[in-house]
């Protein structure tokens, strides 16, 4: 039987995830600041982005310095947004979301990522439409479900979703209205474990056996590059989600 990862192995695996976590918020920061301006107050996204950045401990100078690159205080890279649309195999909707410094290097490696995995890159809007907007924020099992019910709904949330298999709870609200129901539902002394606004297909595609584990492959290899912020799918991957 052999020995596993050493302990500096496995150090130094989490210190390179933490490092590329770290590198997609700092981009997001970067560009959420030049579109709408450096005072979080006033920048929703902003907001958002660094409150991103606080849930997976980032030093708050990291965030002051990325903000200063944005708005011309300090010299810095300029990041553009990019979408990209595509099928992974057995029919799955994906979208990938990217901020890159070259574009021609970060569309001929998305191409390569959809080609290796049995997948196609579409064009502009080929699955965009399948997917909507939406703020969330989510509840591990244990919260209180009438307490978190009541409080989303005094705070002007859309929806609440109560999963039966373990219990955890989403709260579905407008992107233009997410900052303040999570205002208010933390004001009301529930923190979500998780609040981003993302993007949710409206049906779901179920896939199996050898084609679910490609599909999963493709959707982890494109989370891991560097130039990718997000990516979301229509997948109902089951079991082969997390193998």
């Amino acid at each position: 039987m052999g020995r596993g990862p050493s302990i500096e192995a496995r150090k130094n695996a989490v210190d390179a995830q933490r490092g590329k976590i770290f590198t997609k918020v700092i981009r997001e920061i970067g560009v959420a600041a030049r579109a709408g301006g450096g005072d979080p107050a006033g920048n929703p996204r902003l907001r958002a982005a660094i409150d991103r950045g606080l849930q997976v401990n980032m030093p708050k100078d990291v965030i002051e310095r990325a903000i200063k690159k944005a708005t011309g205080e300090l010299e810095g890279v300029t990041y553009e947004e990019i979408r990209y649309e595509g099928y992974a195999p057995g029919g799955v909707a994906v979208i990938v979301d990217c901020l890159t410094d070259n574009r021609v290097r970060t569309v001929a490696d998305v191409r390569h990522a959809f080609s290796k995995f049995g997948g196609n890159l579409g064009t502009e809007g080929s699955v965009a439409f399948m997917f909507r907007k939406l703020g969330v924020l989510s509840f591990a099992a244990g919260a209180e479900e009438e307490k978190v019910t009541e409080a989303a709904i005094d705070a002007g949330a859309d929806d609440v979703v109560v999963y039966p298999d373990d219990g955890a709870i989403d709260v579905l609200a407008a992107p233009d209205a997410f900052p303040a129901v999570k205002a208010a539902m933390e004001a009301a002394g529930l923190a979500p474990d998780l609040a981003e606004v993302t993007y949710r297909a409206d049906n779901d595609v179920e896939v199996g056996g050898e084609t679910a584990q490609q599909v999963a492959r493709l959707l982890r290899w494109l989370e891991d590059m560097d130039d990718v912020q997000n990516v979301y799918s229509n997948a109902d991957l089951g079991d082969a989600a997390y193998a």
